[in-house]
């Protein structure tokens, strides 16, 4: 039996595979070296981290409360551990307008895997009923210039209450927006030659009042204060893979 294998490992057919894999294996391992191609990705921290938001950049809102997840679970699903949960009151907007406060959920992934998290597993997984999910264009006033951002708007039931509540969100994926985890990872893979690779997701519930907001009141709130935060974790907080290179 012993004999017949080792004839088998002596074939010249056997011998030309081996040695053709053997090349491209080393081809490859060479052609990674030599082209910087980056198969697994090295860490990259925020500039600086979500904790250390400025509050006071965030003006008209105002921070009501800093909740954090205690369910370990929860987290674990999360995928990070760089995050916040901030509730925000739009000092600006009526006392009964039912989108003035907002639930403002940042996530930070330093080394992302292809899975991407999205809101509508998670509320699902929760047992929470989707109603609606539409792709939109956020018009972010940034300055003097507006900017058209991709985001998604859902809208779920709670399985206890009853109550409707509507979730936007948006991914920055190396420093690109952009609306659905397929194209999150489109990003993510385009990026090859690249050492790092990071994304983040900001994610906006209007779940604070028991009068349910409409879509356009949703977006147009959604817009305006994501014309205060996006400039600022641009600046602060989010890597800038440009001056990495």
């Amino acid at each position: 039996m012993q004999d017949t294998i080792y004839k088998v490992y002596f074939q010249p057919a056997f011998l030309i595979c081996a040695a053709v894999l053997a090349i491209a294996g080393s081809g490859m391992s060479i052609a990674i070296k030599s082209f910087g191609v980056y198969l697994k990705k090295e860490p990259l921290p925020l500039k600086k981290t979500l904790d250390d938001l400025d509050e006071k950049a965030l003006a008209p809102y105002k921070v009501i409360t800093k909740e954090k997840i205690e369910n370990e679970d929860i987290v674990k699903s999360l995928g990070t551990k760089y995050y916040i949960q901030w509730v925000l009151e739009d000092n600006n907007t009526p006392a009964n307008n039912a989108v003035r406060k907002c639930s403002l959920l940042i996530t930070y992934y330093e080394v992302p895997d292809v899975v991407v998290h999205v809101p509508e597993e998670c509320y699902i997984g929760a047992g929470c009923q989707l109603l609606e999910n539409y792709s939109i264009t956020f018009k972010v006033k940034k300055g003097v210039r507006e900017e058209k951002i991709p985001g998604r708007y859902l809208l779920f039931r709670h399985p206890e209450t009853d109550r409707k509540f509507p979730d936007l969100y948006l991914f920055y994926v190396n420093g690109i927006y952009t609306n659905s985890r397929e194209k999150a990872r489109a990003i993510l893979f385009k990026n090859v030659f690249g050492r790092h690779s990071y994304y983040s997701k900001v994610e906006l519930v209007f779940d604070r009042s028991l009068v349910l907001p409409t879509k356009e009141q949703t977006v147009k709130a959604s817009e305006k204060l994501l014309a205060v935060i996006l400039p600022v974790l641009e600046r602060d907080h989010w890597p800038d893979l440009e001056k990495l290179k």
